[in-house]
C-alpha cells in the first residue's frame, strides 16, 4: 500500500549544511514540498569547511550556480591539492594533489611505470609528472578539461571559501525559491508518544513549527538525532586522538597560493587556506598532549598576517553517530559525525550525504529497509575515510614528541593493514566501491608518506626502456609547456571572479 509523499520538511540548524541541504532539496523537489529552516543568530555555526574537493564543482552545476558569480560572493580562491609539511619527518613535504599522475599507458596506471623507472634510477619525483603539482609550484591556474591538443586530463581543482559568506549566498537562494527561515531557538522536541517520531520543533518563542521529516544540522550536539532521538555515538579517538582546534583568520599575505597548506605541530597540525580577503588558520590539537594556551601561541606565532580576530577555541570528539537516519529525522554534517578536515571532506560529507538522501527519498510510511540502506552505506563511508586519516598519523618516521609516538606505534583497524600490505608488495591498491579516495588518492598519501612498494606490476616490464624513458621525456615536456601558457592565479581571479572589498 502506498505511502503519502511528504510535504513538510524542516531542517535544524543553518550554516553550510543546514543551507547546503535546503538548496538541493528545494532544487529537487521544487514547490512539491514546504521546506522550513530554523536557526538562531544568537547561536551561530561553527563555520569550518572552508577547502573543499572536486566533486563540490558538479554540486554548483547541479544547482545551476554560476562559479564565477558564487567565488565573488564567496571571496573565493581555487585549490588543486593539499600539502603536507613535516608528516612524515620534519622537513619533509609532499602534495596530495587532485587527479592522478601522468598518463595511463596500456592497461596500467602511470605510477605502476614511474615504479619501475624508479626501479632503474631514473624518473624522478611522482609529483614530477604532476600537471596540478607543476602549476601550484609556479602558482598558475585557468580552466582546463583536457590538455590542448592532446587528450591527456587538464587540471581538476576545487574551491577555497568563506563559509559564512557561503551560508549567507545559498540561503538568498534558497529563501528566493521558497524555503522559509524560521528565526529561534528550539526549546523543545515534541514526539509521537506511540511511534518516537519527530511531529514538531517548538521554539522559544511559543510557535510550533510542524514537519513530516526532519534533518538535523544542529552541530556537534545533535538536537534532535541524539538528544531526542538517542541515536548514540561511536568515538574513534583511540586512532585520532586529535580532540580540540583553535582558528584565527589573518591578514592575506602574499599571492594566493593554490592549496590548503598542512604543516604537522608536535600534537597536532595547523592549517591555512588561503582567500581573496583574508587567510584561514586553525591549529588542530589532542588535548591529551598538549595544552589550549600553548596551542594557541602555537598558531599565533605562524601566522602569515596580522590576526583579524580573537582566536576561537572548538572541541569535538572524531568519530560518528551509531545512526544517522533514525525514525523520521536524518543528521548531516557535524551532527552525523566529525572527520578532521585534514582532506577536506567535511563539505562533502553533506553532499554525499544528499545525494544518498534523495536516491532513497521517502515517503511517510518511512521504510525501514531503506533506512538501514542508508545507514549501512553511511557508515561504510565514514570508516573509509577514517583509514585514509588515520594513514596520515600512523605512516610516520616521527619520534621526536609524545604525539607522534602515540600515532606512530598505535595499532590502526585491521582494515587500513590490509591496504598499506598489500600495496607494499607491487605496489596495487585496494579501491571499494563507498570510497571517495580511489587509487591515485591512496598512492599520492602513501608514497608521501614513505611507504613505497617493493617491485612494480609484471605488466609494466612490457614496454622497453628506450620507449618508456621517451614516454617520460614527452610528458615532462607537455606538463612544462602547458604551465608556461597559464595566467597566474591572482591574474586568473581578477579577470575572472574578483570578490568586492568588504
Amino acid at each position: 500500500m502506498l505511502s503519502a509523499p511528504i510535504r513538510k520538511i524542516v531542517i535544524l540548524g543553518g550554516g553550510t549544511a543546514g543551507w547546503l541541504a535546503a538548496s538541493m532539496l528545494v532544487k529537487v523537489l521544487g514547490k512539491t514540498v514546504e521546506i522550513a529552516l530554523v536557526e538562531s543568530e544568537e547561536i551561530g555555526t561553527v563555520g569550518v569547511g572552508e577547502a573543499t574537493i572536486p566533486p563540490l564543482i558538479n554540486l554548483l552545476k547541479f544547482l545551476g550556480l554560476d562559479e564565477a558569480e558564487v567565488m565573488r560572493n564567496v571571496q573565493g580562491t581555487y585549490k588543486l591539492g593539499v600539502e603536507f609539511a613535516d608528516w612524515y619527518e620534519k622537513g619533509h613535504t609532499y602534495r596530495h594533489m587532485f587527479g592522478a599522475p601522468g598518463n595511463p599507458l596500456g592497461v596500467l596506471p602511470f605510477y605502476q611505470y614511474w615504479l619501475r623507472q624508479r626501479a632503474r634510477g631514473k624518473g624522478g619525483s611522482l609529483w614530477d609528472y604532476s600537471l596540478n603539482e607543476l602549476a601550484a609550484k609556479q602558482n598558475r591556474f585557468t580552466h582546463m578539461k583536457t590538455i590542448p591538443d592532446t587528450r591527456m586530463d587538464g587540471l581538476n581543482y576545487a574551491l577555497h571559501f568563506d563559509a559564512g559568506l557561503l551560508a549567507r549566498y545559498l540561503r538568498g537562494i534558497c529563501e528566493r525559491s521558497g524555503v522559509v527561515r524560521r528565526e529561534g531557538k528550539v526549546a523543545g522536541v515534541n514526539q509521537n508518544s506511540e511511534t518516537g517520531f519527530i511531529e514538531s520543533l517548538g521554539l522559544a518563542s511559543g510557535e510550533v513549527i510542524e514537519g513530516e521529516f526532519f534533518l538535523d544540522c544542529s552541530g556537534f550536539r545533535g538536537v534532535l538525532i541524539e538528544d531526542a532521538l538517542h541515536a548514540g555515538y561511536e568515538e574513534w579517538t583511540h586512532w585520532l586522538p586529535c580532540d580540540r582546534a583553535v582558528a584565527v583568520p589573518c591578514a592575506t599575505s602574499g599571492p594566493l597560493r593554490l592549496l590548503t597548506q598542512t604543516r604537522a605541530r608536535t600534537a597536532g597540525w595547523q592549517w591555512r587556506i588561503p582567500l581573496q580577503h583574508r587567510i584561514g588558520n586553525g591549529h588542530v590539537f589532542s588535548s591529551g598532549f598538549m595544552e589550549p594556551d600553548e596551542a594557541t601561541r602555537i598558531l599565533l606565532e605562524n601566522l602569515d598576517g596580522a590576526p583579524l580576530a580573537d582566536p576561537r577555541h572548538l572541541r569535538f570528539v572524531t568519530g560518528r553517530r551509531k545512526t544517522s537516519w533514525k525514525k523520521n529525522c536524518m543528521a548531516l554534517g557535524l551532527a552525523a559525525g566529525f572527520m578532521e578536515p585534514i582532506e577536506s571532506t567535511t563539505i562533502h560529507m553533506v553532499q554525499s550525504a544528499l545525494q544518498r538522501l534523495l536516491n532513497m527519498f521517502p515517503d511517510t510510511g518511512f521504510n525501514q529497509p531503506e533506512i538501514d540502506e542508508y545507514n549501512r552505506k553511511t557508515q561504510r563511508e565514514y570508516e573509509l575515510i577514517r583509514d585514509f586519516i588515520i594513514l596520515h598519523y600512523n605512516a610516520t618516521k616521527r619520534d621526536d614528541t609524545p604525539f607522534w609516538n602515540y600515532c606512530r606505534t598505535m595499532t590502526v583497524p585491521d582494515s587500513l593493514t590490509t591496504k598499506i600490505e598489500y600495496f607494499r608488495q607491487h605496489g596495487r591498491v585496494i579501491v571499494e566501491e563507498d570510497d571517495l579516495f580511489k587509487e591515485a588518492n591512496w598512492i599520492q598519501v602513501l608514497i608521501g608518506q614513505g611507504i613505497m612498494p617493493e617491485s612494480f606490476s609484471p605488466l609494466a616490464l612490457n614496454v622497453g626502456e628506450a620507449d618508456l624513458d621517451g614516454y617520460f621525456d614527452s610528458l615532462r615536456q607537455i606538463y612544462a609547456n602547458t604551465v608556461a601558457g597559464m595566467p597566474t592565479h591572482d591574474d586568473f581571479i581578477a579577470r575572472y571572479c574578483k570578490a568586492p572589498a568588504l
